[in-house]
């Protein structure tokens, strides 16, 4: 094992060679075999199955790779989960290399993105938020907010589009950075440092993977007040695409995060409660808001199926500046909306051709990926 889950399991998958003491003439043949301490029977190496599903592993792959290349991107990838077992269904990166020919391949080409990159995740993070006040009881789903600009200190807090008002579920299908921070503003820097927290934020999956990352959480007691306002739309914490679709099984098995798993899962996992079950169930009912006509995440619909989904289209933080022509794209969601199988995540970063918004660049491939899972 060079590299991946074969270098982590190496001690495991490789076995044991056999050993025996025995008598040879002169010539060197054996003629006998002789009791020994030392004689040991050979053992094979442990069988490790993956629950990668080779078709939907292509699928996801092909439509990746199409949309890095009409998008004009720096790179790509896609997790789909088992919305019910955390179970790795497809993880693909793009650009990607041919394993038969690994020394052809730069460092570029063999990182494992979805595992070992960091990204802000814009929008993608405002479900975890809405759930929070939803849970917490402070915000009733009929609860309506003023969302027109505002500031904290000098800086501005607004939305894309300005919307004099909306209720929680506008909120969540008009992706409004407004809404969203004043739910975040109903609770101290500590509280929300420990729901993201729980969320798996800052924290190992322990995956098995070489190289995965923590993600970054700061400490609560070096928040800026703005910063309480940015995090809570996906800005100042980062995380890998893998924690961020794996965060996503708090909604999809009712409050409850997942462990990640490459391996198939002989029994259930264990998940651990973060919010109530019939939060989870309020929140991916109004992201299905999103996929519909007003909604951000239109061309991420799916003929035939409710699909719940959130868009995120952050800046990227260049030499400590947030820059203007640079962004990251996300889609992810899960499906069917009412009792999740699959969650589907997909990000293109830094594409510079034919849109930059989440919705435009990662939409089509989530579509694709969520109709052929």
């Amino acid at each position: 094992g060079q590299e991946g889950l074969e270098l982590s399991r190496e001690d495991s998958l490789h076995g044991a060679d056999g050993a025996k003491v025995v008598l040879r003439d002169n010539k060197g043949n054996i003629v006998d075999s002789l009791d020994s301490p030392r004689n040991s029977d050979p053992k094979n190496g442990q069988d490790m199955v993956l629950s990668l599903d080779q078709r939907i592993q292509t699928l996801a792959y092909d439509e990746l790779n199409k949309a890095v290349a009409y998008h004009k991107a720096k790179a790509g990838t896609v997790v789909v989960l088992d919305a019910q077992t955390g179970e790795i269904l497809a993880l693909v990166n793009s650009p990607a290399y041919d394993p038969n020919q690994p020394g052809s391949a730069d460092s570029e080409q063999r990182r494992n993105r979805a595992v070992t990159d960091m990204i802000e995740p814009g929008s993608a993070m405002k479900p975890f938020t809405i759930a929070k006040a939803l849970d917490s009881g402070k915000v009733g789903l009929a609860d309506r907010f003023n969302t027109m600009p505002y500031k904290i200190g000098p800086a501005t807090v607004r939305d894309t589009h300005v919307y004099p008002t909306l209720d929680v579920r506008g909120i969540m299908q008009k992706s409004s950075n407004v809404g969203t921070s004043k739910l975040s503003a109903k609770f101290t820097p500590k509280e929300m440092y420990d729901f993201y927290h729980d969320l798996g934020v800052g924290v190992r999956m322990h995956s098995g993977f070489p190289g995965e990352t923590a993600g970054l959480l700061r400490s609560w007691r070096r928040w800026q007040p703005i910063e309480q306002a940015t995090m809570s739309f996906g800005y100042g914490l980062q995380l890998s695409l893998l924690q961020l679709a794996r965060a996503y099984t708090m909604l999809t098995h009712d409050g409850e995060l997942l462990p990640v798993s490459f391996e198939k899962q002989a029994v259930a996992p264990k998940g651990k409660r973060v919010i109530k079950a019939l939060t989870a169930r309020e929140v991916r009912d109004l992201m299905v808001s999103v996929t519909e006509p007003g909604g951000t995440g239109t061309a991420g619909a799916v003929d035939g199926f409710d699909v719940g989904a959130k868009t995120g289209t952050a800046r990227k933080l260049v030499n400590g500046r947030y820059v203007d022509n640079k962004h990251v794209a996300t889609f992810i969601g899960f499906a069917p909306a009412k009792n999740p199988r699959v969650i589907v995540a997909v990000t293109i970063d830094e594409p510079t051709a034919n849109g930059y918004y989440g919705g435009v660049v990662a939409g089509p491939v989530f579509k694709q990926v969520m109709g052929g899972s």
